[in-house]
Order: C-alpha cells, then sequence, then structure tokens
C-alpha cells in the first residue's frame, strides 16, 4: 500500500491550510468533542476501508481513538446525499485530517458503483481491471483497484462472475488473485512482425501457461485469429486459448461495414437493433472499434472452424453504458478487460464532511440539516 501521512507535519503539508489553523485555534481556546458527517451527491456503493484504515492510523500515531460509525456497510448502496459515516472524536485531533479523508473516500465510492453497474449488466462474463495505466499515480491506482473489488463483490452477491483480478501483480490482492494477468501488448505483435509469431513467442517462453492473443494489431482480427486457433489446436480445443479484441474506434473488424454489421446482428439478436437507440448506443452496436457486430462475427467465424471452447475478450471503452449495450445485443463476452469504472465526470466524486455536533449538541450549517440524526452524536 501506499505509505500515508501520518506525521503531524506531513499532515500539514498535504491538507488544506485553513484545517491547519482551525487545529492551532481549537487547541488554544480549548478543545471539543465533535461529530462529522460524510456523503456524496450522487448514488454510491460505499467502499470506506482505505479511509477507515488511515483514520485509525492517524489516532494510533496521536494517541486518541476515533467512534467511526458506518451507516452503510462495504459494498452496499448508498443513495444520493445520505451519510456514509459518522466520525466522532477531538476536535483538535479531527480537524485537520478532512482533506486527506475525502481524497480516500468519494472517488472510491463513485468507482465501486461502476465496477458494481458494469457487473451486473454482463453478469455471465469475468471482468479484468485495467486501471493502472489511466491513473495518475500509484496512489489513485490503488484507490481504483481496491473500489473495483468492492463493486465487484456486491454484483458477486447477486450471482455476477464480476472482477477476477487485475493487470499488475501490486493490487491483484484486492481480487484475491496472486499475481497479475496478461500476456502481450501490441508493441510485442510489433516486435514479432506478425500476430502468429508473437503467439508462438509466448508459448515457447512461457509453455503451458494460457494464452491470450491480441489480434487487431494488422486489422486481420479474424484471419489473425484463426491461424493462431490452427497453430495450437491444443489449446483451442483444451479452452486455454483466448482472442483479445481491442480494435480502435477508427476502424471496422475485418469484413464488417455498416450493412454487413447490420446483418450480424440480425442473425444473433435481432431485438437489440428492434427499438430506440441513442447514437452512443448504435455505435456500440454496429460501429466502429469493438461492437456487439465485431464481438458477434468474431465468435460465428470461431464456432464455424470448430474453436468452440477459444474464448473471446472484449476491451475498449467497457464502461457502464456499452457493457449494458452489450447485455441486450447478447454479445459472447467471456472476459473483458477495462478501467472504464474509473469515474469520467471527476466533480462527481467530491466528498463532503460536515460538522454535525459539537460536544453532543446537534449543529450544522443551514441547509444541511439532513445529516442530522437525533440520538447519535454524542
Amino acid at each position: 500500500m501506499i505509505p500515508a501521512p501520518l506525521s503531524d507535519a506531513d499532515i500539514t503539508a498535504h491538507t488544506d491550510s485553513y484545517f491547519s489553523r482551525t487545529r492551532k485555534i481549537v487547541a488554544r481556546f480549548g478543545d471539543a468533542r465533535v461529530t462529522y458527517a460524510i456523503f456524496l451527491r450522487r448514488p454510491v456503493v460505499s467502499a470506506p476501508a482505505l479511509m477507515v484504515d488511515w483514520l485509525e492510523a492517524v489516532a494510533r500515531e496521536r494517541g486518541e481513538t476515533f467512534d467511526i460509525e458506518l451507516l452503510h456497510k462495504e459494498g452496499e448502496w448508498v443513495g444520493a446525499g445520505e451519510p456514509l459515516v459518522y466520525i466522532t472524536g477531538s476536535f483538535v485531533a479531527l480537524s485537520d485530517l478532512e482533506t486527506i479523508a475525502l481524497q480516500k473516500i468519494g472517488a472510491a465510492c463513485v468507482a465501486a458503483h461502476n465496477a458494481y453497474q458494469m457487473s451486473v449488466a454482463l453478469p455471465g462474463a469475468a471482468f479484468l481491471a485495467m486501471e493502472a495505466r489511466h491513473c495518475a499515480g500509484a496512489e489513485m491506482q490503488e484507490i481504483m483497484a481496491y473500489a473495483a473489488a468492492v463493486g465487484s463483490r456486491a454484483a458477486q452477491a447477486e450471482g455476477a462472475r464480476g472482477f477476477v483480478g487485475c493487470a499488475n501483480d501490486w493490487t491483484a490482492h484486492y481480487f484475491n488473485a496472486p499475481f497479475g494477468y496478461g500476456t502481450m501488448p501490441h508493441a510485442l505483435i510489433g516486435y514479432a512482425g506478425s500476430t502468429l509469431r508473437a503467439a508462438e513467442m509466448f508459448v515457447e517462453t512461457f509453455p503451458g501457461e494460457p494464452l491470450t492473443v491480441l489480434v487487431d494489431y494488422f486489422g486481420r482480427e479474424v484471419t489473425d485469429a484463426l491461424a493462431v486457433c490452427r497453430r495450437f489446436p491444443e489449446m483451442a480445443h483444451g479452452g486455454k486459448l483466448s482472442v483479445r479484441l481491442d480494435t480502435h474506434g477508427g476502424r471496422f473488424l475485418e469484413g464488417l461495414d455498416p450493412q454487413e454489421s447490420y446483418a450480424v446482428l440480425e442473425r444473433n439478436a435481432p431485438g437489440a437493433l428492434r427499438r430506440y437507440r441513442s447514437q452512443s448506443e448504435l455505435r456500440y452496436l454496429i460501429g466502429t472499434g469493438v461492437s456487439a457486430a465485431a464481438i458477434w462475427r468474431m465468435r460465428e467465424a470461431l464456432n464455424h472452424e470448430g474453436f468452440h471452447a477459444v474464448r473471446i475478450v472484449a476491451s475498449s471503452g467497457f464502461g457502464v453504458e456499452k457493457c449494458s449495450v452489450m447485455a441486450d445485443a447478447k454479445a459472447p463476452i467471456d472476459v473483458v478487460g477495462t478501467g472504464s469504472f474509473i469515474p469520467e465526470i471527476w466533480s462527481e466524486t467530491y466528498a463532503t464532511a460536515d460538522i454535525v455536533a459539537y460536544d453532543g449538541k446537534p449543529m450544522v450549517k443551514v441547509g444541511r440539516e439532513f445529516l442530522l440524526r437525533a440520538g447519535k452524536h454524542g
């Protein structure tokens, strides 16, 4: 885990200055026992552990005890404006912790909600968290990986497969995985000179391991996927070979165009096209990139050649909306690789803290009375 600031000097360096000044003022004029309420303005899934662990570590460092009351257990749905947690303790000890505490809970709760929605939209697919490359450093990566695991567990409780791992070793423990998963990037295929040769290099270097081969580098997704299957038939028929579709949004999968994309969906999921669709939904169904039509076309080609056991891994922009559209199209996805649970609208991740009681007396700024709860602020 990322070392969190625990000493007074480090906390002062990382917190908003008016909180540090408040601490000095309260220490001079007399401490009070206060209760903070933390909430977000949009529905989320509760993901408080990183914040709670840090607060408890600070309390130990300061020789204090904080009463932390979770209103919603980890993984529970929380409505917009509902308090997530009440934190009670010394005002001197708590007053300069707000900035860092909010950093550790707001984005986590929103990302957990996204991961939950994605998982329940495609309950039969396994998900791999690929957030690391999209994060602004290791601390954000840890928050996002933790959040994906929390949202995933909530979905798994409802029967979804959810997130089964991530792309690197450091955060694999959040998914109870022994290490990060992944076999090859586009760079290896460019180095090898062909998709087939890259697959051969992998097998020679890691014999006996399952192989997921990227097939979009040369724009011959179907052709190259079948070539790899024919080269490694035992792996293909034994369920140890997967093809990963990562076609970018600037072109169609090999053999597709708008007309043929419509035809593919008409053959496999006609109902997906026979109701109103927004432009983004249509793009996910029959547009460029990794569309539902592209996934169905790959499945058709594999099955036609007898490679029914070869799995399809889909990546490229699989956020909440795209997962929902893929579910409507009954897209035959075995695994989704995605970092798109990272919140798109960052302002939605801003958590807010308000003191709701001073020395047992309920008091909060006008307009935040909804945070008060009788008998809970002593």
